[in-house]
Order: structure tokens, then sequence, then C-alpha cells
């Protein structure tokens, strides 16, 4: 068990400061997959699901990642704006929770990310129909379909296609200690532009 030990004085005065710091630090100590995070939405009706995606962006804004807007997380999101997402670093016994409102990525931003992808990726976006039921044969149809109708040519950024942002409402740190005594930060708005950090009980 590590004996790091974390607390309201310890972190950065800003949350996002916070993360990027622990972030590095993931990286730095050959954390897998540190931008791995689970991201849960809702309907508006309060049916709630997870998953996992990557972490493709981060500034003041919140944290950035991509999708097929018409897919059961792009359809939840859209009606109802709101999510969580959890990282977990294992290797490191941390944690990091966040909670906030979701934004759309602009076109421009959606178009330069989906440009850096690799050809692959971006033709299996085009060919799956994401989260509707499918066979593999329909499935494998549909990108032969894809590659024929781009040959040759690179695939431009798809309608259906996107990015959000989740913005930052609540941030709390999780380092693991010794008997379950774990320390636990959590940022909040002091409600003066500022963030007030608090201690919370493991």
């Amino acid at each position: 068990m590590r004996t790091v030990s974390l607390g309201p004085e310890s972190v950065e005065p800003e949350p996002i400061a916070q993360f990027r710091r622990w972030y590095d630090e993931a990286i730095a100590a050959g954390v897998a997959q540190p931008d791995a995070m689970t991201l849960a939405t809702a309907t508006p009706d309060g049916s709630v699901s997870a998953r996992t995606v990557l972490l493709r962006g981060l500034d003041e804004r919140g944290f950035v990642f991509f999708t097929n807007l018409e897919s059961a997380k792009g359809s939840q999101l859209t009606a109802n704006p709101r999510a969580a997402l959890v990282f977990h670093w294992r290797e490191q016994e941390r944690q990091v929770r966040v909670v906030g409102a979701i934004a759309r990525v602009a076109d421009v931003d959606a178009a330069r990310y989906w440009d850096s992808r690799p050809r692959g990726h971006r033709v299996s976006a085009w060919a799956s129909p994401q989260s509707d039921v499918v066979g593999r044969d329909e499935l494998e149809r549909r990108v032969a379909e894809v590659e024929a109708r781009f040959a040759g040519r690179d695939l431009p950024l798809p309608p259906f296609w996107g990015g959000f942002v989740v913005g930052v409402h609540e941030l709390e740190c999780w380092q693991g200690r010794a008997d379950r005594l774990h320390d636990r930060v959590r940022y909040r708005p002091d409600g003066r532009g500022g963030w007030r950090r608090e201690r919370l009980a493991p």
C-alpha cells in the first residue's frame, strides 16, 4: 500500500491543473492506458448506463472525447447533457471522479481530431451504426461498402460523428492508503470564481 498522502493543502488550487499533474505522473509511472475513463450517462427519466471511452483532449473547458452522436451515449448526452467520469489508475492506487455538464465540441475541432485517426478507425466509424443491433456479416458488408465508396481518397467527417466536453462542476481525487483510510479531496466552486478544496471521509 502506498504511503503517499493527499490533502487540501497539497493539491493544486484548480482541479484541471491537479488532474494534469496526476495524469503526467500516471504516464511517467507506466500506468496502462491512463486515458481510459468510465463515462456515465442517463436518459431524461433517470435510466443510467456506463462504458469506457478515451480522453482525447483537456483544456479549461474540461474533458474531451469523441463518439458516434447517434449512439446510445450520444443520444443520452443530447437529451440529458450531464455526465460523470471516473479514471482508475490501479498501479498508483489513484482515482479521479468528475461530474459536470456536457457541451458539444465544435465541428472544426472534431474534424481536426478525425483527420488524425488511422484510416481503419475512420472506415469503422462510417460503417458502424453504433449501439444498433447488427449481425457480423452485415457489419463486414458495410465496411466493404465504405471502403469501396472512399477508395483512393480520404474519408470526411461523418455528419453523425463528433465530440463532447465534460465540464467540471465537481472533481474528486482519491489516493489509496493503508487500512482503507484513503485520502479524498473534492473540488467544488466557491461561488467567487475559485474552488473550494475539502477532505472527504474515506
